[in-house]
C-alpha cells in the first residue's frame, strides 16, 4: 500500500494532467526575425514595389529559398507546404495579383480579434527579402 504522501502526489499530478487548464492561446509564439543576407541583389530603395522585381531573378530566388527557410517555413511549413496552422503559400495567385497580396501580408502582417496571426516583417527584413521570398515561392510546385 501507497504511503499517504504518495498518494497525494499521485492524485495532485492525476489532477493537473487531466484537468483543464486555461492558458492563454496564441496564433504563434514568439519570433524572432533572422537577419537575411542579401548580397547580390539590386537594392530596391525605401518605397516599395508593386510587382515583384526580382521574378525568375536565380540570385534572389536562392536568398528566398533561405530566407524563408529561416523567416516563415515554421509556420508556413517546409518547402512552403503548410500543415494547417498558416496559409499553404504554394497556391498564391502567380504575378501581380499574388504579389499585391503577398506584399500587404509581409509587410503589415495579419491580426484579428487582437490577435497576431503573422508578424510584420516589412521593415524588419526589407523589401528585398521579402521580394526575394515571393520569388523563390514561384518556383515551389502545387
Amino acid at each position: 500500500m501507497p504511503s499517504p504522501v504518495r498518494l497525494a502526489a499521485g492524485l495532485i499530478a492525476a489532477a493537473l494532467f487531466t484537468a483543464p487548464v486555461a492558458l492563454p492561446a496564441l496564433a504563434h509564439g514568439d519570433v524572432t526575425p533572422q537577419p537575411v543576407n542579401i548580397e547580390g541583389l539590386e537594392k530596391l530603395g525605401p518605397d516599395w514595389r508593386g510587382s515583384n522585381p526580382y521574378r525568375g531573378n536565380k540570385r534572389a530566388i536562392e536568398i528566398g529559398s533561405s530566407a524563408y527557410n529561416q523567416n516563415c517555413a515554421r509556420c508556413h511549413g517546409l518547402g512552403a507546404i503548410s500543415g494547417g496552422i498558416a496559409p499553404d503559400l504554394r497556391f498564391l495567385e502567380a504575378g501581380d495579383t499574388g504579389d499585391e497580396w503577398f506584399s500587404e501580408r509581409f509587410r503589415k502582417g495579419a491580426a484579428r480579434d487582437g490577435k497576431v496571426y503573422m508578424p510584420a516583417f516589412g521593415e524588419v527584413l526589407g523589401q528585398e527579402a521579402g521580394w526575394a521570398i515571393r520569388a523563390w515561392l514561384e518556383t515551389v510546385p502545387q
